[in-house]
């Protein structure tokens, strides 16, 4: 496993806006790009900002700022170097509102706590008042997230994070039926408590969606490109190992700035 390009990455782009239909600075039906499920955008930041650029230029994509989107899983310093670098939209993957239940669902909460993820994402917010909000992704897994307990203290923390970027309706929530793969201990929470979860956020004062699934049927859903391949040359292994040494160079980074 490796990083793409810059140029795979807007070849992929590419590809899409041929298939839509898209003509150079005639009808553009490509309207918009979210960077994720395809690892962490933020660890590839090199390769991934170009291709954003390109993607908003007029010469390029012509897509607005706001119809490109980042998702992250909430790698701090690279937020504030987004917020410095870029303005793009930003989606971050929370899950959890929580640091016990996050830390399972998401190992990076371990080096960056929701505390410190929210008050990351304050500072991109309130660095441009051209941005509006930010969205946070929720993956409703059966009995796992999507309790009524779940659902009001997700509320609770988007009532602090309005209150932190003195904004109404600085978070939005985005709310996504976990898709299973092979090998997965979790199940998709069942339509009905879907619907209430996200009935009970909204009489809470916290807009929600819920994402239309895609793709399920032929394992491509969000989630799922995991596949069922055997990594006999622990590829895998030597790519999630080469993460963690990322990571852990951000955050030296981190320190020697601070110093």
């Amino acid at each position: 496993n490796r990083n793409l390009s810059t140029a795979e990455i807007i070849g992929q782009v590419w590809v899409a806006a041929k298939h839509l239909g898209n003509r150079v600075h005639q009808d553009r039906k490509l309207t918009n790009v979210v960077m994720m499920g395809m690892g962490e955008p933020l660890l590839n930041f090199e390769n991934v900002n170009p291709a954003m650029e390109l993607m908003r230029d007029d010469l390029g994509f012509g897509l607005a700022s706001k119809r490109v989107t980042l998702s992250t899983s909430g790698l701090v310093p690279m937020i504030d170097r987004l917020s410095e670098e870029s303005d793009v939209s930003l989606a971050v993957s929370l899950h959890a509102a929580n640091d016990d239940l996050r830390v399972k669902l998401v190992p990076l909460n371990k080096k960056y706590p929701v505390a410190e993820l929210m008050a990351a994402c304050a500072r991109w917010l309130n660095k441009d008042h051209r941005r509006d909000s930010v969205t946070f992704e929720y993956t409703l897994m059966q009995d796992v997230n999507d309790r009524p307990e779940h659902a009001r203290e997700l509320a609770k923390l988007m009532r602090a994070f309005d209150n932190a970027t003195q904004r109404r309706h600085a978070g939005k929530v985005n709310l996504i039926p976990f898709n299973p793969f092979p090998g997965t201990q979790y199940q998709r929470s069942s339509e009905e408590r879907i619907r209430g979860f996200q009935t009970l956020l909204m009489e809470m004062g916290v807009l929600t969606m819920v994402r239309r699934t895609r793709g399920d049927d032929i394992d491509a859903a969000c989630g799922q490109l995991k596949g069922q391949v055997l990594d006999r040359t622990r590829r895998q292994a030597k790519f999630q190992s080469r993460v963690e040494r990322q990571l852990n160079a951000v955050t030296t980074e981190e320190a020697t700035h601070a110093a």
